[in-house]
C-alpha cells in the first residue's frame, strides 16, 4: 500500500483535500488527531500536550493502516509527524525527541504540500489568520521537504485545481 501525505499550514485545504483523494481512488483517509483532542481538551495545550497529540496521530494512523491494508492500494494521511515537528518548535521552540524518532522511522511514498493561497477560514482550533505567520510556516515546510528524500509536490490554486494537480502526482505511484 502507497502512503501519501498532505501537509501545510493550516487553513490550507488538507482535510477537504485528503477526503477529496480518498473519494476518487475509493480508498479511505486517516484524519487529523489534533483536531479530535483539541475539541474534547480544549484549544490552550501545553509541550507535552503536542506529545500526546503525536502519539494519538501515529495510533489514528496505524489503525487506519491496519483496516485497508489489505484491500488499500492508497491511503492518505492528513498530517505527518513533521506537522508535529512545526508545531512543537514554531510554539515552543523545541521538538519531542520521539516525534523526530518517528519521522526517521515512518516511511511514506509521497508528500503533497498545501500552498497558503486559499483564504484563510476562521476555526476556533486554528492560530494564525495574518499572512506573515502563515508565510513563515508554508516556507518552513517547504524546507522541511526540499531537504528530505521522498518525493513532494506543491499543491496550490482553487480547490479544482489542487485536486488535479494531486491526483496528476499521486498517480506517478502507480495506484
Amino acid at each position: 500500500m502507497k502512503k501519501v501525505v498532505i501537509i501545510g499550514p493550516e487553513s490550507t485545504g488538507k482535510s477537504t483535500l485528503s477526503e477529496q483523494l480518498a473519494k476518487h481512488y475509493n480508498t479511505t483517509w486517516v484524519p487529523e488527531y489534533a483536531r479530535e483532542y483539541l475539541i474534547e481538551h480544549g484549544t490552550e495545550y501545553t509541550y507535552d500536550d503536542l506529545l500526546t497529540i503525536a502519539k494519538g496521530q501515529v495510533a489514528l494512523e496505524e489503525s487506519y493502516i491496519n483496516r485497508a491494508a489489505p484491500f488499500a492500494k492508497v491511503l492518505f494521511v492528513d498530517t505527518d509527524q513533521y506537522v508535529m515537528k512545526v508545531w512543537c518548535e514554531f510554539v515552543f521552540g523545541k521538538c519531542h525527541q520521539w516525534v523526530l524518532d518517528q519521522i526517521t522511522k515512518r516511511k511514506y511514498d509521497l508528500y503533497l504540500l498545501c500552498n497558503i493561497d486559499l483564504p484563510w477560514i476562521h476555526d476556533p482550533l486554528r492560530e494564525y489568520p495574518d499572512l506573515a505567520p502563515r508565510l513563515e510556516l508554508y516556507e518552513i515546510y517547504k524546507n522541511l521537504l526540499t531537504n528530505q528524500s521522498v518525493p513532494w509536490v506543491e499543491i496550490s490554486g482553487n480547490y479544482d485545481e489542487r485536486l488535479q494537480k494531486a491526483i496528476q502526482a499521486v498517480n506517478v505511484l502507480h495506484v
